[in-house]
């Protein structure tokens, strides 16, 4: 079995010599930017779970943009988690959003200047999950960039005491794998894949995190993350 990280090495490999990916480069160690990403995020879009959403929850990551666009183009709030989960999840408001300017607000560079941080304490219920990935296979399983966030953001939601929403990610076609991915207890899977091609429904019995495995958690950790000193507060208050 390929570990986790050669199997990340071959995806960003692969998209580099078959030039699928796009800015920002190198697509290594980050979640690959690909050409095709706004038929991945229209896939989501035309979806019913999308639509009867209210508070959509994405990643902050590039191939991600058309569909935070989208989501504040048709009303809906966005919620995106700060850069490594320093403060905690920014929320944006689609009224807060002048016309033409959602592109602008969908961006990381810009989405402060339009939305805000907000506490754990006012996190409205969220209806829908989008993540980011680097290898995915059809049964769900996922592989980030290897630092957790998207699996900590998911654990964070639920320990909050968010209902299981569905969890969708875009990506590649190319990001599709066959490798047995490695997967542990803290691992987020995946009901549904959107790539430039098709949109695809996983089918296993996985069980994703109910909430944070504090047993895990170190120190070190809980200081470069303040939030989950916040949230454990909140919870064993």
């Amino acid at each position: 079995m390929s570990s986790k990280q050669e199997i990340r090495e071959s995806v960003w490999e692969r998209m580099t010599e078959e030039k699928v990916g796009r800015f920002p480069f190198p697509l290594k160690g980050r979640i690959p930017n690909f050409k095709g990403a706004e038929k991945a995020a229209a896939f989501i879009t035309a979806m019913d779970i999308y639509k009867d959403a209210n508070v959509i929850k994405v990643n902050p990551d590039s191939p991600q943009i058309p569909l935070r666009k989208q989501i504040l183009i048709d009303g809906k709030t966005l919620l995106v988690p700060t850069p490594r989960l320093k403060d905690g999840f920014i929320m944006v408001k689609p009224e807060w959003v002048p016309d033409g300017e959602e592109k602008k607000a969908a961006s990381l560079s810009h989405i402060n200047s339009y939305g805000k941080v907000i506490p754990l304490s006012e996190m409205p219920p969220i209806d829908l999950i989008v993540v980011g990935s680097v290898a995915i296979h059809r049964d769900g399983r996922r592989l980030g960039k290897g630092e957790g966030y998207a699996d900590r953001e998911y654990a964070i939601i639920r320990e909050l005491g968010n209902p299981e929403v569905a969890v969708i990610t875009s990506i590649h076609s190319t990001q599709l794998v066959d490798d047995d991915l490695p997967r542990d207890a803290y691992d987020l899977t995946v009901d549904y894949i959107a790539t430039e091609k098709e949109l695809i429904r996983t089918e296993n019995d996985y069980e994703k995190p109910t909430g944070i495995l504090w047993d895990q958690v170190t120190d070190e950790q809980r200081e470069e993350m303040p939030v989950l000193e916040e949230i454990y507060k909140l919870t064993h208050s």
